[in-house]
């Protein structure tokens, strides 16, 4: 990490008994979604050539999380795309989540990827204060199979 980082802060790759604190951190992005099928999830993201997943701790504690991959296009360049990243809200507002916006943007260079994007409801001066630009608004729409 930088020397900005939160003193104390450690970032890792997930470990299986991380799982409930990951649950819970997804959960706080609004998404419930059960322990066995999380399992499966992260297991696919772990498995994925391309992709970076990785816990923030503080203080031993698990605080955050980031997920982060290669994305190949056809209309656009190859870029990186943050999938998912969380701060504990207990823990907001001490530079965490900076500090892994900041590591995958370091891994994305490392990638060789000139662009990084992401989408949020509720966090847009947030990352706008990091030098993100809005360049689109979509309507997400899906079709359960």
């Amino acid at each position: 990490m930088v020397r900005d980082d939160p003193p104390g802060l450690q970032v890792r790759p997930f470990r299986q008994s991380d799982l409930a604190v990951v649950r819970d951190l997804v959960r706080q992005l609004g998404y419930d979604i059960a322990e066995a099928q999380l399992t499966r999830r992260i297991a696919g993201v772990l498995e994925a050539a391309d992709h970076r997943f990785v816990v923030a701790e503080l203080g031993g504690r698990v605080v955050g999380m980031l997920h982060v991959f290669k994305r190949p296009a056809l209309e656009k360049p190859c870029e990186a795309v943050v999938q998912a990243i969380v701060i504990d809200a207990d823990a907001r507002g001490q530079g965490l989540g900076r500090a892994l916006m900041r590591l995958a943007e370091e891994w994305a260079r490392a990638q060789g990827l000139s662009s990084i994007a992401l989408h949020t409801r509720k966090a847009g001066a947030f990352y706008a204060g990091l030098g993100y630009d809005h360049v689109a608004s979509s309507d997400l729409m899906r079709k359960t199979l």
